[in-house]
Formats: structure tokens, sequence, C-alpha cells
């Protein structure tokens, strides 16, 4: 048997002639190129095995996200994510360690391999999608943008803001957003850029600017950091979406996957109604749904991505549900008072939805 392909081009006609043979070498070559890789795409993951720990990256402290609590351990929904990580891969959930990044150091914190994982808030786009060398792993906060002004500054909406000097960190979405808001709405503004969030905040305190606008969930935890909370006011609009997500480094296929299932299995696990306190007992569950994501009887989804066999229970065991790590960082009973909205289940009125185990 013979392989005949004919290329044309404006030099004329060249007859590549092959025997099969040829066609089986490609095949060799090319099955060998794969091998190659799969070895590369699994680095990431071995390499935090022999480390020890997930190194994560988080903001620099952010009320109900990552911020340091009174025994001076890190807290908040961010965190909680990167302790899920450490309880997937290792069983215990303090095999991490937290590196806090700017908008301005992050990517390269990822890039450069200084962090494992970037839980901090970072909004997901296009441009940061296919620009940036990373890979959007899941929303953990939907989000959107707002502004924040003193209450005594008589501004009950964002028109009142018309020729305002507003206060905004540098490398965020927040620059374009009010950009192209006010310039829709015709209205003008002066903006102040600080490179952290820490230095917008203090201006805005000090009187430097009349409005301090960044992720509404951003400005309630600020807020509550107040010596009076109640002398700010959140402005009513929302002005864009802000899916807050988890990062990792494009080009490890083997570690985003497990970046991305350990937030499917929170979700998976609010609605199945396993928590943290009832998991125990939810290992006996007859429900065929629930003894997959616990890794009971003979389905096993962990040791294809490099896990054992329980992973998600020990997820669950370690942090609770993306239900309960919402309630205990920034739900309704906590400083910042927010409500599920957006970031509630699918069948609750949210969008939160992760596909099955199955």
């Amino acid at each position: 048997m013979r392989l005949d392909v004919s290329l044309k081009s404006r030099f004329g006609s060249i007859s590549i002639l092959g025997e099969v043979g040829l066609v089986r070498a490609f095949i060799a070559a090319t099955c060998a190129l794969f091998l190659t890789v799969l070895p590369a795409l699994a680095a990431r993951l071995d390499d935090v095995k022999a480390r020890g720990f997930v190194q994560c990256g988080v903001t620099e402290g952010v009320a109900g996200f990552s911020q340091l609590d009174a025994n001076n351990s890190w807290a908040g929904l961010e965190v909680d994510y990167c302790r899920a990580m450490a309880a997937a891969i290792f069983n215990d959930p303090g095999a991490v360690r937290f590196t806090t990044t700017t908008t301005t150091d992050r990517w390269e914190a990822l890039s450069s391999g200084k962090v494992d994982v970037l839980a901090r808030t970072s909004t997901w786009t296009m441009g940061r999608d296919t620009q940036l060398g990373i890979t959007f792993v899941g929303t953990l906060f939907y989000d959107g943008q707002a502004f924040m002004v003193k209450k005594n500054s008589g501004a009950t909406g964002i028109h009142d803001l018309n020729g305002a000097t507003i206060c905004m960190e540098q490398g965020t979405t927040t620059e374009a957003n009010a950009a192209d808001y006010f310039a829709i709405n015709k209205l003008t503004y002066q903006a102040q850029e600080f490179s952290s969030h820490d230095e917008a905040v203090k201006a805005f305190v000090d009187g430097k600017c009349t409005a301090y606008t960044t992720d509404s969930s951003a400005l309630a935890a600020d807020r509550s950091q107040f010596t009076d909370p109640a002398d700010y006011v959140i402005l009513p609009e929302t002005i864009s979406k802000e899916p807050l997500a988890v990062v990792v480094a494009q080009g490890d296929d083997g570690w985003f996957k497990v970046a991305r299932w350990v937030y499917f299995a929170l979700l998976d696990a609010d609605e199945l109604g396993v928590t943290q306190k009832n998991v125990d007992e939810m290992v006996g569950s007859d429900n065929p749904e629930v003894k997959r994501l616990l890794g009971v009887g003979d389905d096993d989804f962990g040791t294809p991505i490099g896990l054992t066999k329980d992973w998600a229970y020990r997820v669950i065991k370690s942090v609770g549900n993306y239900g309960e790590m919402f309630d205990r960082n920034v739900g309704p009973n906590t400083p910042l008072g927010l409500q599920p909205g957006l970031n509630a289940l699918w069948k609750d009125g949210g969008i939160q939805y992760a596909p099955p185990i199955r």
C-alpha cells in the first residue's frame, strides 16, 4: 500500500510518495511527543506534593476574603478555597502558605511560580483569559462594581458624582468600567489612582476624593472595618459584571483539573446537602451522587487527577461546602452582611452551578 499526496503551489506541483511505514513513523513520533508532554502537565501537582504544601496567592487583607484574624491566622473565602486545595491533596487544610498579592503583581506571581494558585479576587475577562498566559478555574464570587461615599456628602446615586474626584486602584477592571459608565452617561469625573487597595481606601477616608469605587463586596468589607461604618453609604447602582475567579498558570492541565474540581466539589456538596457537620454520616448515604462525591463504592474519580479516592470527603470535612464558606465569611450574619444573590445555587435563584461527578 502506498500513500500519494500532491501539493500544488505557484511554483508547480510537488508529489510526495511515502510508504505506510512513514505514516506509522509519524504516528509513533506524535505519541512520543504526547507522552513527553504528560509529565510536564503533571509537574505542578508533583512539585506541590514534594514540597508538602500549597502556595496560595490572596489579597492583601480584605475582610471576609483574606485577612489575618485575632489569632493571627488567615481567614476568609479565598483562604478557605486554599485550605480546600490543601485538604484535597494532603488531607490537611493547614498544608498551605499564603502570599499576599496586589493588583499589579498578581499575574507575575502566578507566571513565575511564586504561587501555585491565585485565589485573590480577580475578574474573569476575555483579555486576561487570552493574553496573560493564565487559566480561570471557576467563579468563587459573582460581584459587580459600585461606589461608596460618605453619608454627609448627600450623594444618593452615581448621577450625584458628576465632576467628582473618585479614588480607585491601578491595574484593575475598575478603571475601564468607570470610564465607560461615565462616558455612556455623559458624566465627568477625576480619577485618583493608587497602586494598592489600602492606599486607595485611606485616601478616601482622609477626604482626598468624594467617592471610592471597586467591587461591591470589597466596599462592604472595607466599610465593616471603619470606625463608624454607618457614616458611609454604598450607592445602589452596580455598573459592571465582576466574576471573581480562581486562577492558575496556563499549560498545566493536570493542575488545572485539580483546582477546578475542588471548586466544583464545594458546589456539588452544597447542592447535595453534604456539610462539614454531617459528612461522616453522609458516607453511609444510599444516594449514588453522594457516594460518588465522597468516594464511597466502586467509582474512583480521584486517582485519574492524582488525588485519593476520598479527596472530596477530605475537602468537605475540612472547610464545609460552598454555602458554608459563604455564610461563615461574608454572609448575612457577618460584619459584611451580604446576601447570596447570584452566589446562591442555581436551584435557589442564583447562578452557582457545578457539573455532576459521574
